[in-house]
Formats: C-alpha cells, structure tokens, sequence
C-alpha cells in the first residue's frame, strides 16, 4: 500500500476525517496518514484502542515513535497516560495494551539504527523553554543526528519568520489551529512539508503542535 509515499512532496491529511480501519488484532483500530508497505510497513497513524484490547508480542524492526493523544497506553515496560512520548529503538520488543482504551500518534519504520537510546517523556511533568520569538515555547523530546523532535506551543497571535526545512518538516495539530500561507489546519491536522520547502507560519487564535524536522533528507534503513 502506498498513501503518501513520496517523501518529496507535500502531504496533509486531516485525521478526523479519516475512517477507521480495523487491525489484525481485535479492538484496535487505525487512521492511515502515510504509509509505504503492506502489514509491516513506513507508517505514520492515528491507532485507537478499545477498553481491554492488546496487540500480540512483537518486535519493531524499524522503531517506533508515540505519542498518547487520549487515555492510557500500556506495556510490560509501565503505563503511559495521555501526553506521554515514547521512542522504543529498532530491534526493541513489546507487548501493547490498553485497560481502559487509549489514542496514540504512530510513526513505524522511521528511526536511524544507530539510534539506540529508549525515551519517555512525561510531558506533562517536562519544562517549556522560550521560543525563538516572542509567544512561542518549545518542549524539546529528542534529538539524534540531524533530526529534532519537540512539542511547540504558541500562544495568540505569534508569527515566526520566514525559513526552510533542509531535511523537511513533519507537524501534527494537537489542539488550536496552526496556519501558514498554505493553509488552515485544525486539531487532528498532519502535515508533511519536504526537504528543501520554505514557509512562514502563525497561529491567530493559538495552538499546540508537535514537529519533528530534519528526518527526510535520505530515507533511514
């Protein structure tokens, strides 16, 4: 299955307006972003847990990266409520569930292998350092190479500076709307911008985003 595939164009997806697809495991279900392969496959996805569902043990071959939008996601490493932000490493295995039902952000296949290091971010409990410009606030969550992965929080009215994103640029709206002289994009809002792309965002009415930047310069193994 390709969606999204080609890492050099634009890609938006308004994840709220994208059916549910049932797993191969019982009471998970996912709303596909991107995605380049089959079962096991470059992915990035909204996946919902119903109450008391659970995924079979299995092995990440190409990492992953998660972020709790809703509830409490579990494994045999700890539980994890909403806000949390968990990297498990390529060759790192896990058994998934979830007691009461959770949302998670996705991303599969999508890590460097020399990128060893297992994180969790509480980011309810993690400090927001300044911005580069006024009514911004950054949570920075990993860093490894080239790319940067952060939650950024601007307040009413900021505007950034015009830039562009040698390596590209990956947003997910996660509350308010996020703007830019492409576009209006609303929670629940994924944006791909590629390598090389320039823009100049703002928020009117404030937001909360997370970003990663500097991941899609050369496809990882």
């Amino acid at each position: 299955m390709e969606l999204h595939a080609d890492l050099n164009e634009r890609a938006i997806a308004f994840s709220e307006d994208i059916p549910w697809i049932d797993s191969p495991m019982p009471g998970v279900q996912r709303r596909m972003l991107e995605r380049d392969g089959a079962e096991v496959a470059r992915a990035t996805s909204i996946v919902r847990y119903a109450p008391g569902s659970h995924f079979s043990p299995h092995t990440h071959g190409g990492g992953e990266e998660f972020l709790v939008l809703e509830g409490v996601f579990s494994d045999e490493h700890g539980d994890y409520p909403t806000g949390t932000y968990i990297r498990n490493p390529v060759g790192s295995t896990h058994t998934p569930s979830s007691q009461d039902g959770c949302t998670i952000l996705v991303k599969l296949w999508q890590m460097h292998p020399d990128d060893q290091q297992r994180v969790a971010v509480d980011t309810a409990r993690s400090p927001w350092l300044p911005g580069l410009v006024e009514g911004l606030q950054v949570m920075p969550l990993h860093s490894f190479g080239s790319e940067q992965v952060a939650l950024v929080k601007w307040a009413p009215g900021t505007h950034f500076q015009p830039h562009r994103h040698w390596g590209g640029e990956e947003i997910f709206v996660l509350k308010g709307v996020f703007e830019d002289e492409l576009g209006r994009y609303p929670k629940g809002t994924w944006i791909r911008n590629p390598s090389g792309s320039m823009h100049t965002p703002f928020s009117r009415e404030g937001c909360l985003i997370y970003v990663k930047t500097g991941h899609l310069s050369e496809p990882l193994a």
